[in-house]
């Protein structure tokens, strides 16, 4: 009989230590539902830089879980379903009450649209990249999709784009941002990862740059910064398609398919019909009944 040598404060110390990446997950579907109350309250503003919180929450889990090695299976249905609540259900919702509310009766289809490409995106994923180290993102991050719709409004009430953009339609333009943010969640477009942090190498630093940078951004002009570096992102991998071709981007297999065709037939019992006839002398059960 193995005894647990482990003692009561340690045994403790590593429950919590498990709980740590799922706290970091319920805080980002807690933002993502403050995010739709904020929006059905008509406050634009905070309901967006929430969809921005719940990114960062749903950054940081994941990098908690495997830093600590306490990534679960569980751990990762419970992030999808919260992903599918703050970057596909919210973003979608404060588009529509912002943009679409009294545009018809049908107006909410768009923000439908947007959802189902949402939760396809991210069943894929767990399909073909959970639980795996990734090079890059085979579509559009819902993430990256969700703070980049949440802070559009916020975008076209700043001074810029009073200056600049005053001729461009904002609500249609909000409609052709739905479409686009959905075909590309649903690609094959690769979207680079965000670099490990680290001094040893170039990559790391430039993680650490680019954080920096980022935030002091973020916290100084966040209207002027969040919606147009998600634009570059996303312009960035349509570049990088463009020029590179689509070679390795299709995934190995269809990941609507339960199994996966390996090319072999499968085997053929041969019956031998001479064995089931009955032997002489014996007769047949009588039928019971249906089968």
């Amino acid at each position: 009989m193995m005894v647990d040598s482990m003692s009561p404060r340690r045994r403790r110390l590593r429950r919590g230590v498990v709980i740590l990446p799922s706290a970091f997950t319920l805080g980002n579907l807690f933002l993502g539902i403050w995010a739709i109350v904020n929006a059905s309250r008509g406050q634009y503003f905070t309901a967006g830089w929430m969809i921005v919180g719940a990114a960062i929450m749903d950054l940081l889990d994941g990098r908690i879980a495997r830093f600590t090695a306490t990534g679960s299976a569980f751990g990762e249905e419970l992030d999808s379903l919260v992903d599918a609540i703050s970057f596909g259900v919210a973003p979608a919702l404060i588009a529509y009450f912002a943009f679409f509310s009294t545009g018809g009766e049908w107006s909410w289809i768009l923000a439908f649209l947007y959802i189902v490409a949402a939760v396809f995106r991210l069943a894929r994923f767990n399909i073909e990249q959970a639980g795996t180290a990734k090079a890059a993102f085979h579509g559009l991050p819902s993430p990256t999709a969700g703070a980049c719709l949440a802070t559009y409004y916020a975008f076209t009430q700043t001074p810029f784009w009073a200056a600049w953009l005053p001729h461009v339609p904002v609500v249609r333009m909000a409609g052709w941002l739905l479409m686009l943010l959905g075909v590309l969640m649903v690609s094959n477009v690769l979207y680079p990862v965000v670099p490990r942090f680290g001094t040893r190498t170039w990559g790391g630093r430039f993680a650490i740059f680019l954080a920096i940078v980022s935030l002091v951004s973020a916290f100084t002009f966040p209207a002027y910064f969040f919606f147009p570096f998600s634009i570059l992102y996303i312009t960035y991998g349509l570049v990088k398609t463009v020029l590179s071709g689509f070679e390795e981007r299709l995934p190995a297999r269809d990941p609507l398919e339960d199994e996966v065709d390996d090319g072999e037939a499968d085997d053929v019992r041969e019956l031998e019909y001479e064995e089931m006839r009955p032997k002489p002398g014996l007769r047949e059960p009588m039928d019971s009944g249906n089968q």
